[in-house]
């Protein structure tokens, strides 16, 4: 297997307008209590997404270490964000869900329940047979619980991080091309049309819909791959309406799921894996790019209606911050995993509420 390899989704950004208030809610319902990352700064090489200047931020990578991507709570302080100006409905064009992964959906359910979370249904079964449910934020984003048997840890929860997203599409079939040849998600798990049963409770709209659950056959590697673990993604297409583009007239930061990102090793082998799929590097930092306590290299790529896809080279991150134990992962050889007990050392660094 050659370069690129794709070690797992590393986070799912998410734009918000009180960072400190979004993590405390994201660590008591979610359990993303690790933080990798708590930099306010200038994010100053997103200028085709941040109105062609740079724009002040407060950026929190946090993890929850039962296994799964993390997420990126973003918020502007150089403006005020903004939400979008109509109501976003399953199938406009962008991150419609994050998938969050789950050992027992009921258990889950009941948490969410017994801690008056927004719930969007039922527990229900998926077109796999699987259980699942969706929730809202207090943001108004929409996350959907799935069963997963792949886990990294076992901590004092049943979820753990994000394991896949729901995207919106306008052309189903092209967008399975550029996730499969780009992100290796190649196995159709399924491709149904219907009316959807989750989105009448998650939006009260009734429209028709074609959707894809997509997988990856090839394994994992790199230095996360065995905490990030598997993914997938569920590509939908509305076919009775005209979608709205969920970032259209707004900048990447503004409130909503900003980014899908991954980690992972060989960003050259990506850039011309990207390049020869039409679909070239929009951002690329370069080298390498301090966050305050991590660094690394990433670059930018938009699928065929836009939507953003951050890949992420990581270079260094903060295993015991208190001792200054700070990880230089370009002295180890790239695609081989790191050792469980290195990674779970993350924990001592955990913020308790």
């Amino acid at each position: 297997m050659q370069k690129p390899y794709i070690s797992g989704i590393q986070q799912m950004g998410i734009g918000v307008s009180d960072v400190h208030a979004a993590w405390a809610w994201y660590r008591k319902i979610i359990g993303m209590d690790v933080p990798i990352f708590d930099e306010a700064a200038e994010a100053g090489l997103m200028l085709p997404y941040t109105g062609g200047k740079p724009q002040s931020r407060h950026a929190i990578l946090a993890m929850n270490l039962n296994g799964g991507g993390g997420f990126e709570i973003w918020q502007y302080v150089s403006r005020t964000p903004e939400k979008a100006e109509f109501d976003v409905l399953p199938g406009d064009l962008g991150i419609n869900a994050a998938k969050i992964k789950s050992r027992n959906v009921s258990n889950t359910f009941a948490h969410m329940e017994s801690n008056n979370v927004k719930l969007l249904s039922g527990i229900e079964k998926d077109p796999l047979g699987r259980p699942h449910f969706y929730f809202q934020d207090p943001y108004d984003n929409v996350f959907e619980v799935v069963e997963s048997q792949h886990w990294f840890g076992n901590r004092y929860r049943d979820n753990g991080g994000i394991s896949g997203a729901v995207i919106g599409v306008s052309n189903i079939d092209k967008s399975v091309e550029f996730y499969t040849n780009i992100l290796g998600y190649n196995q159709v798990k399924f491709d149904v049309t219907d009316d959807y049963a989750g989105s009448k409770t998650w939006s009260g709209n009734t429209s028709q819909y074609r959707r894809v659950l997509l997988t990856r056959e090839a394994p994992y590697r790199g230095p996360f791959s065995e905490m990030l673990g598997k993914s997938e993604i569920e590509l939908i297409q509305v076919l009775d309406r005209q979608p709205n583009k969920i970032y259209k007239n707004r900048y990447w930061g503004d409130l909503g799921f900003i980014h899908l990102c991954y980690d992972i090793v060989g960003m050259d082998e990506m850039r011309k894996l990207c390049e020869s799929h039409n679909s070239p590097f929009t951002v690329d930092s370069s080298n390498s790019f301090d966050m305050g306590e991590a660094a690394g290299h990433f670059s930018y790529v938009e699928d065929p209606d836009g939507t953003l896809i951050e890949f992420v080279e990581t270079h260094k991150i903060p295993i015991l911050k208190k001792v200054g134990w700070y990880l230089d992962l370009r002295k180890r050889k790239p695609e081989k995993a790191l050792p469980k007990f290195m990674l779970k050392a993350l924990s001592l660094n955990r913020v308790k509420d």
